[in-house]
């Protein structure tokens, strides 16, 4: 992706996400984003949007962790940026893990995570979409207390008991 054009190097773009330890306080993660948002601009980069997803839920413990803070960020910079970044990461013991892809373009707007949050904060649907509740009418009603067991009538006793 990065090829010579004139004598000049032309940045690649690319999309980074990283996971902080759960640990670890909001201002924190931002000391760290700053950090690696000075590592890209020392090399020859630019870091454009950056997106702090929050702390979330882990689907499997990383590290003794069972949350992360998730932090998404848009770099234009050469490879050798993204790579001394990647590098510092890797030493750092409050980062968990980490992905870099490339893209060809950077989104424009919020996130698809962005974008789901904002989908969950229109409130609760009151389950007008799931139809009505269905009733157990072959039941009897349940008593608490009363339930006396006793020998079944379709059984007969058992002989190492009797």
């Amino acid at each position: 992706m990065n090829k010579r054009k004139k004598g000049k190097a032309v940045m690649a773009l690319y999309e980074h996400v990283f996971l902080a330890r759960q640990d670890i306080s909001a201002q924190q993660v931002e000391a760290l984003v700053e950090q690696y948002k000075g590592v890209i601009e020392a090399n020859g980069g630019k870091v454009g949007r950056v997106e702090n997803w929050g702390l979330k839920s882990l689907t499997y413990r990383i590290k003794k962790n069972r949350k992360a803070h998730y932090v998404l960020v848009d770099i234009d910079a050469p490879a050798a940026a993204v790579q001394e970044m990647e590098r510092q990461m890797r030493i750092s013991e409050d980062v968990l893990r980490y992905m870099t892809i490339a893209v060809e373009a950077h989104e424009e707007g919020p996130s698809a995570m962005m974008q789901k949050r904002d989908r969950d904060d229109r409130g609760p649907r009151d389950g007008a979409d799931r139809g009505p509740r269905r009733e157990f009418g072959d039941r009897p009603p349940r008593r608490d207390g009363d339930f006396q067991r006793g020998p079944r009538p379709d059984r007969a006793p058992r002989e190492d008991r009797a």
